[in-house]
């Protein structure tokens, strides 16, 4: 019986998931009136509704998202815009439930207005996880033959539509974790995906080749993330493979540990939203003939809407790290081809097909690169001053694995602290990496305590019952090294050294004796060190005024003195 317990008991903590069904165990809470007071106005405010974010929503398709999310009567949403008596305006017209929709000015051109509108948003949460963050609005400018550039010096196309959502997301991720199924979309584009027609066809290509213009600060005048020559359209290609790019590494880095998915969305070639109000008259007017009646591509502003809608709504959509796009072309009867692969084409968008034409769509190897989308994340982060989050997994409650990790992490940090000591490494002169004071203080409180005092008694009594429980170590374990292990000295003599590199510091240190320790408290520096052991080991403890060579160490322990030699 005792066996099973046993065995039962190991197969459950070997699960990955043992303790998960503790996550959200709390203990009992006593509220204070203030806080009864914002739980009820919380309540009052958004009932069971979801929390939806959405960006530039005052036209195009985030107009036609938000009709849809506030049909439903089951979502509350945040529209952010730069024009808020545009929104007010469309709102109105659109008859939008005031109730359920809120306007809050948010200026992508501006980092300062990124963050204030985040902290507004907090405001109004009154502590309501946020369900829903649709990063839509963009800007394109094709015909520029100059950049522009936004509040903060960078080309406004890039900062629009990517940057200034970076920095959101990174300030809202965590007011999502506690809700219970939290999405991040990222509207991206065919364009950006170089892996289609559309996409790798058309010059210019989007290609943030190695983020050379980001790692200069992409600062006025550096207009491209390359670092290379000013081209609208480029810009715009470009922060729409940022954006999938960012999707996928959100993804990889956050879902797991925080429950959001991640997800990007192509809605189709919407020929006529007003994201092409900066081309000329005769391309507004001919290129919706030519994407509806040519190639396929053309999709209303009403279906995008609904398709990006469905990416917030559809159970089927809480998958993260997809690329979501709708057959609608294919099906309509534009080809056998289409229809032999299931009506599946690559960069699919076209109109039709309904709510059962999506699918995860394929992404291109630029988008999928993920040595260059860290180097996208850490420029990005420098450039905007984002503060993210850490990435920590989900850990037990369990009481005694709280007590036994605490144990350890002290082992752990000590024993590695003699490991440096031993094999500090070199620097690139040659001398050996040397030790701070607190870590030195460090060592010698381990050696005077844990090994003088502790090694002594209960140590000595545990290596004794270590020897005879463990017996001893098997000779396999100890022979099989094809090469004697080289003293330390020998090892510094055999470092590469320049003439420029080297110092009299340095050959000093080198054609030292070899000993068979290494002494790595400095003479010079104990009086340094004594002040540093007697803060950290006997804290409550007051230092002698005498000035001779012994120094006493007075600790009040129950009104007694206690005398030791430095």
């Amino acid at each position: 019986m005792i066996r099973k317990s046993i065995a039962l008991l190991a197969l459950v903590v070997a699960s990955a998931d043992a303790f998960k069904f503790m996550s959200n165990w709390q203990p009992p809470k006593i509220l204070t009136d203030e806080q009864k007071v914002k739980m009820a106005d919380m309540e009052e405010r958004f009932g069971d509704k979801k929390l939806v974010v959405i960006t530039g929503c005052s036209s195009g398709l985030g107009r036609q998202t938000v009709k849809n999310l506030l049909a439903t009567n089951k979502y509350h949403v945040v529209g952010a815009v730069r024009d808020v008596e545009k929104m007010e305006a469309v709102a109105e017209i659109e008859e939008f439930d005031m109730d359920n929709f809120q306007i809050m000015e948010c200026e992508l051109n501006s980092f300062e207005s990124v963050e204030k509108f985040c902290n507004e948003l907090e405001e109004y949460q009154l502590g309501k996880p946020i369900d829903r963050l649709l990063c839509n609005a963009g800007v394109y400018q094709p015909s520029l033959p100059y950049a522009k550039w936004s509040v903060d010096g960078h080309e406004q196309t890039m900062q629009i539509n990517f940057l200034s959502h970076f920095l959101m997301v990174s300030k809202l991720i965590d007011r999502m974790r506690d809700a219970p199924d939290p999405r991040v979309v990222m509207v991206g584009s065919v364009t950006g995906n170089d892996n289609t027609v559309g996409g790798g066809g058309v010059y210019p290509i989007a290609d943030l080749k190695n983020l050379d213009g980001f790692k200069a600060g992409f600062n006025n005048p550096v207009a491209m993330a390359d670092g290379y020559g000013f081209i609208g359209a480029k810009a715009y290609k470009d922060s729409k493979l940022s954006l999938m790019m960012m999707s996928n590494f959100l993804h990889a880095k956050y879902n797991k540990n925080t429950g959001i998915a991640f997800s990007s969305i192509y809605p189709g070639c919407i020929a006529e939203t007003p994201l092409f109000r900066e081309k000329r008259a005769w391309f507004r007017k001919y290129f919706p003939i030519f994407m509806k009646y040519i190639t396929g591509g053309y999709v209303g502003v009403e279906e995008a809407g609904q398709r990006l809608f469905q990416v917030a709504h559809d159970p089927r959509c809480s998958k993260s790290g997809v690329y979501w796009s709708w057959n609608g072309g294919p099906r309509e009867g534009r080809g056998a081809a289409a229809l032999e692969k299931s009506g599946q084409i690559s960069g699919g968008g076209g109109a039709g097909g309904g709510w059962d034409s999506i699918y995860e769509n394929d992404q291109s190897d630029k988008v999928n690169n993920l040595e260059l989308c860290v180097d996208l994340f850490k420029t990005a982060t420098d450039i905007t001053g984002a503060q993210w989050p850490d990435a920590k997994t989900f850990t037990s409650p369990c009481p005694t694995l709280t007590v036994i990790s605490t144990i350890s992490e002290n082992m752990i940090a000590r024993e590695e602290l003699k490991r440096m000591a031993e094999r500090p490494g070199f620097n690139a002169d040659g001398t050996p990496i040397k030790l701070g004071k607190r870590r030195k203080a460090a060592l010698i409180a381990d050696k005077v305590i844990v090994k003088g005092v502790l090694g002594n008694t209960v140590g000595r009594v545990g290596k004794v019952a270590g020897r005879l429980l463990l017996g001893k170590v098997p000779e396999t374990a100890t022979t099989g090294s094809f090469q004697e292990e080289k003293p330390l000295e020998e090892e510094q003599n055999a470092t590469p050294q320049s003439k420029e590199t080297s110092s009299p510091v340095a050959e000093i240190e080198i054609t030292q004796p070899p000993t068979k320790t290494i002494d790595i408290v400095n003479q010079g520096d104990k009086s340094a060190l004594e002040e540093e052991i007697f803060d950290q080991v006997f804290a409550n403890g007051k230092k002698s005024d005498h000035s001779s060579k012994e120094k006493e160490w007075k600790v009040d322990v129950e009104e007694k003195e206690l005398a030791t030699a430095s």
